[in-house]
Order: C-alpha cells, then sequence, then structure tokens
C-alpha cells in the first residue's frame, strides 16, 4: 500500500486502525460500517473524506466502503492483494497470481508484489553498512529467508539443504554469503544456517523495529541473490534490484541428478494442502503460480541450476498500478 502511494506522488495520511474481535462475524459477510473498529480508531475516520483509499485486508473492507458512502460515493477504492468481496465492489483490485482472481475490468493481474525497493534507499542502506560488508570477499551473494507459508514448511531438513547449497555456489564463485532472516524464520532454522554455512558469510537474525537492520544493504551490495520461494514480498524486492536470482524450493531439491530432498511438515502445512486440493478456489493461494511465471519470464531460476548472471529489467508491477489509479481520475 506504502509503495503505491509513495509512487503516486500525492499528498496521503496513514491511517492504523485498531479492531473489535466481536466485529468478525460483520466482517466476514461483507458489511459497510466501523462495527468492527475499537471506537478510539473509528473517531479518527472524519471530514474531509480523501479522494482515494488503499486498503488491504478482509477487515479493512467494510471501513473503506463506510468511507465512500460517507463521500456520497465520491471515494475510489484500491484494495491491494485478495479481497473477500466480489472485485466489482471496488474500482481497482491490484493482486498477483497466486490469488487466482478473475479476468475482470476491476483487476489488475500484476506478476509480482508491489515494493518500497529503489536505488535511492538500497544507496542509503549501503552507505551504512558498506566498511564491514566489503570484509566478506566478492562476490557477494545475499541470502534471504522466510519462513513456512500455507503448504510449505519450513524446518531444518530445508535449512540443512539451503546452507549447504548457498555454500556450494559461494564456494564456486570464490565469494561469500550475506545471510538475512525475517520475522517468519523459525530459530531451529536460524541456528542451522548458523552452524552449516561453509563459507565466509554475516548472518543477521531478525529483531523488531530494529533501526540497523541490513536487509537493504544486503540487497544493495549483492552482486547475485538467493530468496527463498515462501514471500511473494521477499521474492518482489529481490527481483527489483535487476541482479541474478535464484529461488530456493522448500520441498525440492533441483540440482541436475539430485535424489528426493526430504521435506519439513507440520499440522498447517498439511491441512493448507488439504485446502488447496479439495477447498473453494478463493480460500486458497498457489504461490507455485509466481514461480512459475518469474522463471518463464526469466527473472529467475532455481537454486540449483545454472544462471548466465546476467542483469533482469524489474517488472513493471508497481507503474502499472500507478497509471490505472491514475486513470481512475481520468489522468492517463
Amino acid at each position: 500500500m506504502l509503495a503505491l502511494a509513495e509512487a503516486l506522488g500525492w499528498p496521503f495520511e496513514l491511517k492504523p486502525v485498531r479492531y473489535r474481535d466481536v466485529g468478525r462475524p460483520f466482517e466476514l459477510f461483507r458489511g459497510t460500517g466501523l462495527f468492527g473498529l475499537a471506537p478510539d480508531s473509528a473517531a479518527t475516520l472524519e471530514p474531509p473524506w480523501p479522494d482515494l483509499v488503499i486498503g488491504a485486508g478482509m477487515r479493512n473492507e467494510p471501513v473503506c466502503r463506510w468511507v465512500r458512502q460517507q463521500s456520497g460515493g465520491r471515494t475510489r477504492l484500491v484494495h491491494v492483494g485478495r479481497p473477500w468481496s466480489d472485485p466489482p465492489a471496488f474500482d481497482l483490485v491490484v493482486a498477483t497470481p497466486q490469488y487466482r482472481l478473475p479476468e475482470l475490468p476491476q483487476v489488475l493481474h500484476n506478476t509480482l508484489t508491489m515494493h518500497r525497493v529503489t536505488q535511492a534507499r538500497l544507496a542509503e542502506a549501503t552507505a551504512l553498512h558498506r566498511n564491514r560488508l566489503e570484509q566478506l570477499p566478492s562476490p557477494r551473494i545475499a541470502l534471504m529467508a522466510g519462513g513456512s507459508s500455507g503448504p510449505h514448511a519450513f524446518g531444518i531438513h530445508a535449512a540443512r539443504r539451503l546452507a549447504k547449497q548457498a555454500s556450494a555456489l559461494a564456494r564456486s564463485l570464490g565469494g561469500s554469503l550475506m545471510i538475512s532472516t525475517s520475522s517468519r524464520t523459525p530459530a531451529c532454522v536460524t541456528a542451522v544456517l548458523r552452524a552449516d554455512t561453509s563459507v565466509p558469510h554475516e548472518i543477521y537474525a531478525w529483531r523488531p523495529d530494529d533501526p540497523v537492520n541490513p536487509y537493504f544493504a544486503y540487497l544493495g551490495m549483492a552482486d547475485r541473490i538467493i530468496a527463498t520461494f515462501d514471500s511473494i514480498s521477499m521474492l518482489s524486492e529481490a527481483s527489483a534490484t535487476g541482479k541474478p536470482l535464484y529461488l530456493f524450493d522448500l520441498d525440492r531439491d533441483h540440482t541436475p541428478g539430485a535424489a528426493i530432498a526430504r521435506r519439513d511438515h507440520s499440522a498447517e502445512t498439511v491441512g493448507y494442502r488439504m485446502l488447496l486440493r479439495f477447498g473453494p478456489r478463493r480460500l486458497g493461494r498457489d504461490i507455485s503460480l509466481v514461480h512459475d511465471r518469474m522463471i518463464s519470464e526469466g527473472r529467475a531460476v532455481w537454486l540449483g541450476e545454472e544462471h548466465h548472471g546476467g542483469a533482469v529489467a524489474p517488472s513493471p508491477d508497481v507503474e502499472r498500478a500507478v497509471q490505472r489509479v491514475r486513470q481512475l481520475f481520468g489522468q492517463v
């Protein structure tokens, strides 16, 4: 949402809100109003009503519709991601392939999610960490580790394979690894990456609200990037650099001739696999559709496969969304 708001270049205001648990049935059945909000949050929504509201998430949908209602229908609604309501309830829905939304005039099907990666942001972060990171042998490979997602579990088996494959790639190039975990990375995965990485490296274990988080510096300093395939946002940020990108498959080893990899499992991931197979399409998301498109467009290869190392132009997803929003206001 912030990426789109910043790219539009229009004045905007953030509206943090708090929800009440008693409002869940109201939101589930697609109401219009502020019943789901805590009273102090509801009180912050007041005139003048905006020209545009950018929202995301099921719980925000009734609030966005209420704002449009108060404006007499003048406010335009843009939803980022999968909506719970039918897409025609919005002026624009900006989605990515994993949500499998229908082809409709109100839906913009982007390849990747919108992001806030810019050359200026990377340069600023790099300046803070350059002196330390330049001590690592070049070429430097950024390794971005996520966590379990949907039907894909991230545990010790995948972590061991990731450390082995990433180390092998860095060793073959005579380089090093800059490893960043995320808020979803299990502690056991971080421990394995620390213990099993066998080339020169730095590892950053994610901490909340850390002003010296080197994530963007790793992206800026990297010659190549490895990203686990569970987070579409992380893949989008890595792809936005235009640097050679490897996707790490939590379930399979894509090295030619490799044996079948041991998979990690959890009750949540097994349940999600059943949902994808037997449940309603609108309740599940299939991130393999994003992986397939990235591979087919030449934006990435699987870790274990050969990468020719050429730069790739970033996907123009943010620009496409900006153009569609401007069209809502007659600005072509």
